[in-house]
């Protein structure tokens, strides 16, 4: 049975307030936003999804991220407008490759971990939805 939206948006608000650290992933410690995304991964299967490939604290200058791949591998591409419940991916700049992440908490509202803010809650305004990479859905446990 997969996880619903609520557990999952759930999963996810209980990392608000955690501060930013780049690569970290410990509730309440810090973490970056596919910390974020890992830490709630843990919280609905209990264990990591995949191991990671090192990332550099200006991944978001690099070549390639891979965080594509990755979400490729391990979630089923969503269609449609982005829901509660689901990961999204951000282009940053001017880059077609996605840079960031976010999971879904309401229908315009996401949680992040942003640099210089920690763990936040932001509504899926405009700048941020033309940057929609993609959209995953988390898979059924077991």
């Amino acid at each position: 049975m997969s996880p619903t939206a609520e557990e999952i948006s759930g999963a996810a608000r209980a990392w608000l307030g955690t501060p930013y650290r780049h690569q970290a992933s410990t509730l309440g410690a810090g973490c970056d936003c596919l910390g974020l995304v890992r830490g709630v991964w843990r919280a609905l299967y209990a264990e990591e999804p995949a191991p990671l490939p090192h990332y550099s604290a200006d991944w978001r200058r690099a070549p390639a991220s891979g965080l594509a791949e990755v979400a490729e591998a391990v979630l089923r591409r969503a269609e449609g407008e982005p829901e509660a419940g689901q990961l999204v991916l951000f282009r940053l700049g001017r880059t077609p490759v996605p840079r960031h992440c976010g999971i879904m908490v309401g229908d315009d509202r996401f949680i992040h971990a942003q640099e210089g803010l920690g763990v936040v809650e932001a509504n899926l305004g405009e700048s941020w939805r033309k940057r929609v990479a993609g959209t995953f859905v988390f898979p059924a446990r077991g």
